[in-house]
C-alpha cells in the first residue's frame, strides 16, 4: 500500500493565469513560449513548466528521475534503499544516497529527532493494520519505536549500516525535494531560467518569463504564495487520515494543520516542513532559520 506524505500542490503561472492542477489539462499560458510536461516522479504525479527550447532535454530529465528512483524508492525491490532495508547494510552505496542521508542527519540533529528517516518500521506497522482494517496496539507501537533512532544509522562513503535488525529507512520526507533539486540543477546547468519544477516539491529558477513571480498554492484552501527563486514545500499532517508519524510517540502526529517552508533548495524545504509540523511553536522560527529556511507559514489546527 502506497502512503502518500502530502497532497499535491496546484500551480499558477503568474497572477491571473489559469491554475494548473497536477492532473489537469490546462495548457501553459498562451504567448509565453512555455510548455508543460506532466508525468510521475517517486510514484507521484509531477509537472514541469519549461521554455519551449527545453523540450529537447526531457529525455535526459526523465532518465535522471528514473535513475534516482532506483536509489530512493521503497517500491522498487532493487533500489539502493530497498536493498539497505532488507540487509541492514549496503556496501558501495550510491553517492546520492550518502548525500541525502547526510543531509537528513543534519536535520535530525537540528530538530532533536523530530525529523527521523528511520521511522519506516512505524510506517510498515501502520500499513499492515490499514490493510487489515485495524489499529496497532500500544505494545506493537512501542516495539516498533525501539527500531526508530536516527543515531543508529551509520553513513560512510563506502558503507551504510543500520545498528539493529529490523531497522529501516524511508526517505519520503526528503527525497522528493532532492529529486526536484537535481532536475532543477540540470536545467540551470543547461542555461535555462524562467522554469518551474514540481516533483512533489516546487523549485523556481527565476521568475515567470514575463517578469512576474510564479504563484504556488500550498493547499486547496490556501492563498497562493509568490515565488521568484528557490523552493517551497508543504506538509499537511491531517491529510489522508494523518501522514506524519511522530517518532516520539509512534502515532500520527503534527501540531499544525499545514506548514509551508521556503528555502533556497527543495531538499531543505522538504525536510524542514516535515520536522516543523511536529515541533512546538516556540521552537519553529529558530529551527527554521538555523536550517536555512527563508520563510515559513504555519496554519494551526
Amino acid at each position: 500500500m502506497s502512503l502518500s506524505r502530502r497532497r499535491f500542490i496546484s500551480i499558477a503561472a503568474g497572477t491571473g493565469a489559469a491554475a494548473l492542477a497536477l492532473g489537469g489539462a490546462v495548457p501553459a499560458r498562451a504567448g509565453t513560449g512555455l510548455r508543460r510536461w506532466t508525468g510521475t516522479a517517486m510514484g507521484a504525479r509531477a509537472e514541469m513548466i519549461l521554455p519551449a527550447a527545453a523540450m529537447d532535454l526531457l529525455p535526459r530529465l526523465r532518465a535522471e528521475i528514473d535513475r534516482l528512483e532506483d536509489v530512493f524508492s521503497l517500491y522498487r525491490p532493487g533500489s539502493a534503499l530497498s536493498r539497505l532495508n532488507r540487509a541492514g547494510a549496503l556496501d558501495a552505496p550510491p553517492l546520492e544516497l550518502v548525500d541525502v542521508l547526510g543531509r537528513a542527519r543534519a536535520v535530525s540533529t537540528l530538530t532533536d529527532g523530530a525529523f527521523d528517516v528511520t521511522v519506516q518500521p512505524l510506517w510498515a506497522l501502520r500499513a499492515r493494520h490499514l490493510q487489515a482494517g485495524t489499529e496497532p496496539t500500544a505494545r506493537e507501537v512501542a516495539a516498533a519505536r525501539t527500531l526508530v533512532d536516527w543515531r543508529g544509522l551509520r553513513v560512510e562513503p563506502a558503507r551504510v549500516t543500520l545498528d539493529r535488525p529490523g531497522m529501516a529507512v524511508t526517505l519520503n520526507g526528503i527525497a522528493q525535494g532532492y529529486v526536484t533539486d537535481r532536475v532543477a540543477d540540470l536545467l540551470r546547468g543547461a542555461g535555462l531560467e524562467g522554469v518551474l519544477v514540481s516533483l512533489g516539491e516546487t523549485r523556481a529558477l527565476g521568475p515567470h518569463p514575463d517578469g512576474r513571480p510564479w504563484t504556488v498554492a500550498p493547499g486547496a484552501d490556501a492563498e497562493p504564495l509568490p515565488l521568484r527563486e528557490g523552493a517551497l514545500a508543504t506538509t499537511e499532517p491531517a491529510a489522508s487520515g494523518g501522514h506524519i508519524l511522530d517518532p516520539a510517540t509512534g502515532r500520527a502526529g503534527g501540531r499544525l494543520r499545514r506548514v509551508t517552508v521556503q528555502a533556497p533548495t527543495a531538499t531543505t524545504a522538504d525536510a524542514l516542513s516535515t520536522a516543523l509540523a511536529l515541533m512546538p511553536a516556540a521552537r519553529r522560527d529558530g529551527v527554521a532559520r538555523a536550517g536555512g529556511a527563508t520563510a515559513i507559514w504555519a496554519v494551526e489546527t
